[in-house]
């Protein structure tokens, strides 16, 4: 049996990965999730996933850790209680905080600017219908202040806009706290940076979009779950919301498999995620916010940090909070 197993590392990270583990470690990768490799029993005793892998429950009585490649650990917690198994679970909070809050800047932008219909537009050099907004002096709302969140408000201020936030603990004294009930109504731009947990799935639903600013452009780069696909295409419809910028997504499991073999879904969240992607006034990215060089880099670097250290002392660096 190998000493770990990566699911779901792609080209650049696998190479990163090699060129960083101790030859003194055996690994195998692949860039399929758990899934659709289709692994009847672990490969190693220690496994290695990012979000869109199916833990699968009868592997815990074999495995010794799983490590997942992710700010999130929400599907570690759900792992956690439903197998109550003493399996020792990491996670990487420190890698990409700058990258994800540039790629939440990158789709507020473009949507603004209605980046979509100007490229569509350019073929006919045709600029009737394609007047976007400018960033500053707009109100940015971001809801969920960790270190992503944080770096988000750092981009907007930077960028000349008025930033409000929102989270349940107000650690950071240069940041102007509010309420949903205060940041919904006066937000040009929303921006998803929050956690997932138990109590929050859902958290956008179609009570919030009522009580939005009407024409405000939504962002997500957390959790897809946090924001329903079909109650996001019933605000666009309605025009509570102007545009949405998507990186995350509700079943995402499943939508990821249905997009990479060419199947169709008849999972209604799937469909109404495609049916975001094929709109003018919605821009999706494959859950790649994470995905600059420097990230990858110390994502690598991380998750060997993370391994070495169970090795050789049976426990992570950084232990999912679950529990």
């Amino acid at each position: 049996m190998l000493d770990v197993y990566f699911y779901e590392a792609f080209e650049e990270e696998a190479e990163a990965l090699r060129r960083l583990l101790p030859a003194s470690f055996t690994a195998g990768y692949t860039d399929l999730t758990i899934q659709e490799a289709g692994h009847a029993t672990p490969p190693a005793r220690v496994i290695s996933v990012r979000t869109q892998s199916i833990l699968p429950l009868a592997w815990a009585p074999e495995l010794q850790a799983i490590i997942s490649r992710s700010t999130g650990y929400d599907h570690l917690t759900a792992y956690a209680a439903a197998t109550q198994a003493p399996v020792a679970l990491g996670y990487l909070p420190l890698y990409c905080h700058r990258a994800v809050a540039e790629q939440a800047m990158l789709l507020w932008m473009s949507l603004l600017r209605r980046l979509p219909v100007q490229m569509r537009q350019f073929h006919d050099f045709h600029r009737d219908g394609i007047t976007g907004f400018e960033c500053e002096g707009r109100t940015l709302a971001v809801v969920g202040v960790g270190h992503i969140g944080r770096e988000v408000c750092r981009i907007g201020a930077a960028l000349g806009m008025h930033v409000v936030a929102v989270d349940r603990a107000p650690t950071h004294a240069d940041v102007n706290y509010v309420s949903i009930e205060e940041a919904l109504p006066q937000a040009d731009v929303l921006v998803c940076a929050m956690d997932l947990n138990a109590s929050n799935h859902g958290y956008f639903s179609a009570a919030q979009w009522k009580q939005v600013k009407r024409g405000a452009v939504f962002v997500n780069v957390s959790r897809g779950e946090l924001s329903p696909s079909a109650e996001l295409v019933a605000a666009l419809d309605a025009g509570q919301l102007s545009a949405v910028g998507m990186d995350v997504y509700n079943h995402e499991s499943k939508l990821a498999v249905a997009l990479r073999t060419k199947q169709p879904s008849d999972d209604a969240e799937v469909q109404a995620t495609l049916e975001l992607a094929r709109r003018d006034d919605v821009i999706c990215t494959p859950h790649n916010a994470f995905n600059s060089f420097e990230a990858v880099e110390r994502k690598s670097d991380h998750s060997v940090q993370q391994i070495v250290a169970l090795r050789d002392t049976g426990k992570f660096l950084w232990n999912a909070p679950v529990g």
